[in-house]
């Protein structure tokens, strides 16, 4: 969700450094504001320093398929100590040739299919539904009293634990309390300690129970 003007200072931070940008893509068609790039390329100069990776897990459901693709510009160049430019692109082919035979026929065709009219239709009508479901978490526990973030241009709602529980602590509180199952903030760094992380990747239905055991039981 970072901004171009964000991701404009880290690409001027790589050309600067020598530095190589590893950028994930993997939600970018969440995204709906305009101001959002939705690949990092957007930004100028890019080529030179970034390799984007993009994952069809969350856009079409292909979590357990495990198919993806990566972009990686002939132009891009990684340093060694002495400070000589190596093109990563054939040793990134190579690398990957050697020691990967590819995602299987049947894995391929599906992610060929999300490109096709009617997959882009069922793409972006999946997507609405968990938009949907975040903004009804949103709301709902807004409502409840608890500060969220999230849920605008990304499928995660980040709650800020209440009364300075620990991550893990008000886990097991809502696992126990109220059956409901988040991730504990903490788990993606330091800097996520006092939270929890709620997906929206849920049928409506469970969404809206897994609120109503929240709102009655905490």
């Amino acid at each position: 969700m970072a901004t171009k003007e964000t991701l404009a200072k880290w690409v001027a931070f790589a050309r600067d450094n020598r530095a190589v940008i590893l950028f994930d893509a993997a939600y970018e068609a969440f995204i709906t504001d305009p101001d959002i790039p939705h690949s990092i390329y957007e930004i100028d100069g890019a080529k030179d320093v970034a390799i984007e990776f993009r994952s069809f897990s969350k856009t079409a459901g292909f979590t357990g398929v495990r198919c993806a693709f990566t972009v990686v510009p002939k132009q891009l160049k990684a340093y060694t100590g002495e400070g000589r430019g190596v093109e990563v692109n054939p040793l990134w082919n190579r690398r990957h040739c050697t020691k990967f035979n590819g995602a299987s026929y049947i894995s391929q065709a599906g992610a060929a299919a999300i490109y096709t009219p009617q997959g882009k239709k069922q793409v972006r009508k999946i997507i609405d539904i968990y938009m949907n479901n975040a903004a009804l978490i949103r709301e709902s526990l807004a409502k409840l009293g608890y500060e969220v973030y999230g849920g605008v241009n990304a499928p995660y709602i980040w709650l800020k634990t209440p009364d300075d529980l620990g991550s893990w602590e008000f886990f097991d509180r809502l696992l126990t309390e109220a059956n409901v199952v988040g991730t504990p903030g903490v788990g993606f760094g330091p800097a996520g300690e006092g939270y929890l992380r709620l997906t929206t990747f849920a049928r409506p239905v469970d969404v809206k129970e897994a609120l109503q055991r929240i709102a009655n039981n905490l």
